[in-house]
């Protein structure tokens, strides 16, 4: 049977071993860490649950897809509900918004909080919707660095949007353009956070994001987002995967620039395909010292990271939503922190994440499980504890003056996450959490291919390479990679396998 070594547990390496399993190869997924799911996980801290990493939930059929793929029902493993409203928006001259999951509505709410006319808000979206549809077939469905992907009839669909596609401007100069209101281009500027960017330098492509939200929803699955990783695993269990944890991959094998398998600090595994779930730069650095590297690949500028509070928190606030933004009051002199400065900005905006509204038994009664995030730069030496004080502090001090309360006072359940731990925990380079940043026009094409040019039988999938990072894109790098490796003979089907 033709082996397959997955190293990584995250979600996409879950989703790739799915794929490589229905496909017909025998699978073995290797995890460094004692569980699956890498940033996708969860943990108590009391009576409090967490979704420790991704918080936000949308294209939900890419999670679907994989369960019918299989000739499964997606329903019997996974289900979810869709978010109304989405994210309620605080700015800090008391004006706010609630954006509905209903696109006409959130134009409405819009021009009524804002005074922004509503039929610009539709307008934008509708240029949204028709720029993703346009593109995403081409630049996030398939491979950029295979000339079939140029063949494809899709590729005409994409040019007629290239005009419309804000190559020449930035996300911040196109949103301003077509808006004079500053908070609502702040809303909008906010989507660049979504793969770890800066609005004020990232190509105004990026302006298909909001489409995602606004014209096809947010949503909240059963159990939480450590549920997608979950499930996933259970389906591929039953389609034969093994996962071994606690297993550290310290080397990839090759033999005369063909891949052969991998070495880990258990042993060794023969692979005819292995596919890389780490972050690209320790997997070229660590993995595969003998080989000669992708510098300029590897050197691109890294994405932002993030800072963590998971507060236990014995309130309810009833103005709260599940995704609250908090913004701050200069965002261009918070993203020059994160990226000009490598620091973090003393007027942070922030995001807080709590579950408990969707899911009362995250939190014990009249409490809330509050995921307070802020956007920092990747880990290059900072003071981290330092950082970590004063932001902590700042953002007490913010809650307090925008909630009209004291939070600091309630919180009884209290863990950090910083770009140090990320980096130990997920092997993300740096604790980038979406591997290099889109900062330039041709930051989509800069980013590593999903599959090695050099070496037969090696491929990629996660956030740190094509199409990027975040949830869906990672799901798609999956389905990019289970449709570039070779196809294989039918067997007979193997008996589930379990992990310990």
């Amino acid at each position: 049977m033709t082996k397959a070594a997955i190293i990584g547990a995250g979600i996409g390496g879950i989703a790739t071993a799915v794929r490589l399993a229905v496909k017909g190869y025998d699978v073995t997924v290797l995890e460094a860490n004692h569980t699956f799911g890498g940033k996708m996980h969860e943990f108590w801290l009391g009576k409090y649950r967490f979704d420790a990493g991704p918080s936000l939930f949308t294209l939900p059929h890419l999670v679907d897809e994989l369960f019918t793929l299989a000739g499964r029902n997606p329903s019997d493993y996974f289900r979810y509900t869709r978010l109304d409203p989405i994210t309620h928006y605080f700015w800090p001259d008391g004006s706010h918004v609630k954006a509905c999951a209903d696109a006409e509505k959130f134009a409405q709410e819009a021009e009524q909080q804002l005074g922004v006319p509503k039929r610009a808000v539709q307008e934008a979206l509708q240029k949204s919707a028709r720029l993703y549809k346009g593109t995403a077939n081409t630049f996030l469905q398939k491979s950029l660095h295979r000339l079939n992907t140029y063949l494809s009839p899709d590729v005409l669909k994409a040019l007629g949007c290239l005009s419309d596609l804000g190559l020449t401007t930035t996300m911040h100069e196109a949103n301003a353009n077509q808006f004079s209101d500053p908070r609502f281009v702040q809303l909008l500027d906010r989507f660049a956070t979504y793969n770890g960017s800066d609005p004020y330098q990232a190509p105004g492509t990026l302006n298909i994001i909001p489409h995602l939200e606004h014209n096809i929803g947010a949503f909240y699955p059963e159990g939480g987002i450590y549920a997608i990783a979950a499930s996933l695993v259970k389906l591929a269990e039953e389609l034969g995967v093994e996962f071994r944890y606690n297993e550290q991959v310290e080397r990839i094998i090759t033999q005369q620039n063909n891949v052969t398998g991998v070495e880990t600090i258990k042993g060794r595994y023969a692979a005819d395909v292995v596919v890389s779930n780490m972050d690209v730069v320790p997997t070229y650095r660590r993995l595969l010292p003998d080989q000669p590297a992708p510098e300029k690949t590897l050197q691109q500028p890294r994405s932002s990271s993030a800072l963590i509070f998971y507060w236990g928190v014995r309130k309810v606030f009833p103005q709260l939503h599940v995704h609250n933004i908090f913004f701050s009051q200069d965002y261009k002199s918070e993203f020059e922190h994160i990226f000009k400065y490598k620091t973090v900005s003393p007027d942070p905006t922030i995001y807080v994440n709590i579950t408990s509204k969707a899911d009362p038994a995250d939190a014990p009664a009249g409490g809330e499980n509050w995921f307070v995030m802020v956007n920092v730069p990747h880990n290059q030496g900072q003071d981290w504890q330092q950082l970590t004080a004063e932001t902590r502090q700042a953002v007490l001090q913010k809650l307090k003056h925008m909630l009209r309360t004291d939070v600091e006072a309630l919180i009884e359940e209290e863990q950090v996450l910083d770009p140090l731990l990320i980096e130990s925990r997920t092997s993300s380079f740096g604790g980038a959490l979406y591997g290099s940043s889109s900062n330039n026009k041709m930051a989509a094409f800069l980013r590593h291919p999903n599959f090695s040019s050099k070496i037969k039988g090696l491929y990629f999938c996660g956030g740190s390479v094509h199409p990027g990072g975040g949830i869906p894109l990672c799901l798609l790098s999956a389905k990019i990679v289970g449709e570039l490796t070779p196809a294989v003979a039918p067997s007979p089907a193997k008996s589930p396998k379990h992990h310990a």
